[in-house]
């Protein structure tokens, strides 16, 4: 955690800048133009003075377009900065975000990265509903979690995300790795431990992941700067001893570098030159090293210099932490605002196409001791949002590691540790149970049940038997009093506590539903509302084996209508179709079937059998009763409506 006091101060800093710029006066206005923008200008002080900042309102705007239509984009971005100012102040978050971003807009054309800590703001009072929804179309998930190129880098899962642990400091697990599974219920894939240029490899820390079946992530500092990182007899011996060591290991090499506050800061050259050394040497002695290169997500306009290039690096990592109070300090603005989503959203949107991303030290604290203030329930929003939420919204993620510590008085005097409060723990354990958390470091892994979670949009959502739907909820209040979910117009289930989800049955969900999410502030004044289309799909199994069909089974007039040539087939027999008759033919053994589409009967060894409903074509394909497909040719037939699942048994 190197750093992280430091790294606070940088964002304060931004925030005490921008605080003097608006505070400083403002260049005159040009001659032409004196009297009129000078008017606006000075009636706009008046307002202020006599604390009508709804009348100045106007003005304000009146005197940023007209500095930004003259390129005098400081001007424009100060007085957009009065603007954001004042519609935050009144609630009218909306208006305060698009002021927000247009002050930065501005800051960027002046060259000045005083925007930044504007678009923060904009974050933390936008309105956010999403929803994810799982899904066991692997084909489908595979595809989001693998990078442009199509080739998984060095222990990149095909899909899911490793779950890591620095326990260090946790009194129920220490450097006993193997206690973690014991002690929150589930055996964690990476654990993290810190060493030192100089220093022998950590030997004692790889036996203890390697007893644990677990990764071992080596944040490898250079304390005296790279000048004496050079190839030679300590780096190779280092190297060789990896080896030796026989496990997965993450290299988070000079981690942090675009801080000032480490002392490899300063020279991205050098940095490139001694990272792209070190990955060479390593491919050579010790293959089961995986280079990560990580930043830390602020400053970030910092980053982008010191990255090796894509030959050089198998990970990008970050650390990334987000606390109630800016560097632990209750006298500055509350941080509660701000999560983890959208700190991650630029790094993402960088390197995501090329690496796979790994959150290399993470927290959410649940304790300030500079304020002596309690933030359990801010925690656990905050937990199922790092959990449940971040490895969805953004499937290159495929690590998340957790910083298990408390900072007591130290750095920003927040409180990490897991094993502190029991009900902590018992979150963290319900969280990370999820089986889309890997537990284990395998080239091309993916989650045991196959499944994992997709984000939904305005396309229609098709689910087979039953999907469970996880909601990203942000508001400006932070606090989330109530989330409801509302079927077609009924209320499904209303939740008031953490955390927040809800199963649904296919028999639940008709063809054509609409599921709404409403969200209520802890006042329960109703906040915002989304709406997504959802539909469940009929399942066939047969013997016990999931079918997949290119065309799902569908209901008409209350039958079930399943794909006739893919179940004939499945069970055994032959079919011919007759285009100029319209008629199906299918045989097995000593049983034959005639069937013409749109009659409302067939033949089955000559004899006439009634159809609850007529065979026809949907999409291209013949389909025709389920029941009547399966009992032809012997087989056993029944439905289960709160699936909505046709068994068929031959056997």
């Amino acid at each position: 955690m190197i750093g992280f006091h430091y790294r606070r101060i940088r964002l304060g800093a931004i925030t005490l800048v921008s605080l003097a710029l608006t505070l400083t006066l403002l260049s005159p206005p040009k001659a032409a133009y004196a009297d009129e923008v000078w008017d606006r200008w000075q009636k706009a002080e008046s307002f202020v003075k006599e604390g009508n900042l709804a009348a100045a309102a106007p003005l304000w705007k009146y005197l940023s377009d007209y500095y930004a239509g003259t390129g005098d984009w400081e001007n424009a971005a100060l007085f957009c900065g009065k603007l954001d100012a004042y519609y935050d102040s009144i609630g009218d978050y909306e208006q305060a975000i698009v002021y927000y971003e247009m002050e930065n807009s501005y800051w960027v054309n002046a060259g000045k990265d005083w925007g930044a800590v504007k678009l923060q703001r904009a974050d933390q009072i936008r309105t956010t509903i999403e929803l994810y929804a799982q899904t066991g179309d692997t084909y489908r998930l595979k595809a989001a979690a693998t990078p442009k190129s199509g080739t998984l880098a060095k222990f990149e899962p095909a899909f899911g995300a490793y779950i890591g642990l620095y326990s260090e400091q946790d009194p129920e697990v220490g450097n006993h790795f193997i206690q973690a599974a014991e002690v929150y219920g589930k055996k964690h894939a990476i654990f993290l431990a810190y060493s030192h240029w100089g220093q022998d490899f950590p030997e004692g820390y790889a036996n203890r992941a390697k007893e644990a079946g677990s990764a071992l992530q080596i944040a490898w500092e250079p304390d005296d700067g790279l000048d004496p990182v050079e190839d030679g007899a300590y780096l190779r011996e280092w190297a060789r001893a990896a080896k030796v060591s026989g496990i997965p290991i993450f290299l988070r090499f000079a981690g942090e570098m675009n801080g000032a506050w480490v002392k490899w800061h300063g020279n991205p050259a050098q940095y490139r030159e001694k990272f792209r050394m070190l990955h060479d040497v390593f491919a050579k002695e010790a293959p089961n090293i995986a280079m990560v290169w990580s930043p830390g997500d602020v400053p970030a306009d910092d980053i982008d210099p010191y990255y090796p290039g894509d030959d050089y690096v198998d990970w990008v990592g970050v650390s990334l932490y987000i606390e109630p109070y800016e560097n632990g300090d209750p006298s500055l603005p509350p941080m509660i605002a701000t999560s983890h989503i959208e700190r991650l959203k630029r790094l993402y949107a960088t390197y995501s196409d090329r690496k796979p991303l790994m959150l290399s030290e993470t927290g959410v604290p649940h304790y300030s001791h500079s304020a002596d203030e309690d933030f359990t329930e801010w925690a656990k929003l905050n937990l199922q949002r790092l959990y449940e939420i971040m490895p969805y919204e953004y499937p290159r993620l495929k690590a998340i590691t957790y910083f298990d510590v408390d900072q007591q008085m130290n750095n920003a005097k927040n409180d990490y540790s897991l094993s502190d409060s029991a009900e902590i723990k018992s979150f963290y354990s319900q969280m990370i149970s999820n089986p889309y958390l890997l537990s284990e470091v395998s080239q091309g892994s993916s989650p045991v049940d196959e499944t994992g979670y997709t984000k939904l949009s305005t396309d229609t959502f098709l689910f087979s038997k039953k999907t469970k739907l996880i909601p990203f909820v942000k508001i400006p209040d932070t606090y989330v009093g109530k989330v409801e979910y509302v079927l077609n117009g009924t209320l499904l289930a209303s939740q008031t506590s953490l955390p927040f989800g809800i199963d649904l049955k296919a028999g639940d969900v008709p063809e054509g539903s609409v599921l709404e999410v409403n969200v209520y502030n802890k006042s329960g004044q109703f906040i915002k509302s989304r709406s997504y289309r959802i539909s469940s799909q009929v399942s066939v199994q047969i013997d016990g084996k999931e079918q997949r069909f290119e065309q799902a089974p569908v209901i008409v007039n209350g039958s079930t209508m399943a794909p006739l040539r893919a179940i004939f087939e499945s069970l055994g027999a032959t079919v011919d179709y007759d285009a100029a008759t319209r008629t199906v033919h299918a045989s097995k053994g000593q049983t034959t079937v005639e069937l013409v589409l749109d009659e409302s009967s067939a033949l089955v060894n000559g004899r006439v059998v009634r159809l609850d409903e007529p065979a026809r074509l949907v999409n291209g394909f013949t389909v025709a009763p389920a029941r009547f497909v399966g009992e032809t040719f012997g087989g056993q037939v029944t439905w289960d409506r709160e699936s909505r699942t046709v068994t068929m048994n031959t056997k």
